[in-house]
């Protein structure tokens, strides 16, 4: 699992975990490149929403394109570091990426495997928890997949399920 982001905080938190292709994205398959990433309606501002309200922000992604061959890693972390260069400028921001470059047909043997942070398995949001000092019981996974909401109900935290229109609009119904 890769991760990036602040350091591990000794404080309680909540948490507001996002999942990253159709849900703050428009979902094009294995997008690893900033120029060709287009925002969901509502998705900087739904970012900007849970920070004001408290929340950490944070990213994680299923991203097999890894395994697969398809990109490098450095590829994830570049789109992360321009969402929030993007983020920033409606004083916004992601405080952390959690991602999975695993999948179990990969072509790149180091990361063709079963893994546990794979979602629907809880790996990266356990983790973030872990890290983070996060308590499940405030906090939320929002997504736009059947395994997003899996994953949320296996870790123990609330599941959005965004399917289309603003984002915002979507999070105000819950928090």
């Amino acid at each position: 699992m890769g991760k990036v982001g602040a350091q591990r905080s000794d404080e309680v938190n909540k948490a507001v975990f996002f999942d990253r292709d159709g849900t703050l994205n428009v979902d094009i398959d294995y997008l690893h490149r900033p120029e060709d990433f287009i925002w969901i309606e509502g998705a900087k501002e739904a970012i900007k929403y849970v920070n004001d309200k408290g929340y950490l922000a944070i990213l994680v992604t299923n991203q097999s394109g890894v395994a697969r061959g398809y990109y490098p890693e450095e590829d994830i972390k570049e789109v992360y570091d321009w969402m929030n260069k993007e983020l920033a400028k409606i004083g916004a921001h992601l405080d952390a990426l959690f991602y999975c470059p695993h999948h179990p047909t990969g072509k790149i043997p180091a990361y063709t495997k079963i893994c546990s942070c794979r979602k629907p398995d809880t790996g990266m949001v356990d983790e973030a928890c872990l890290r983070f000092n996060i308590d499940r019981s405030k906090s939320y996974l929002v997504g736009d997949s059947g395994r997003d909401l899996e994953c949320a109900q296996k870790a123990g935290v609330q599941g959005i399920k965004y399917v289309s229109g603003s984002l915002l609009s979507c999070i105000k119904d819950f928090i």
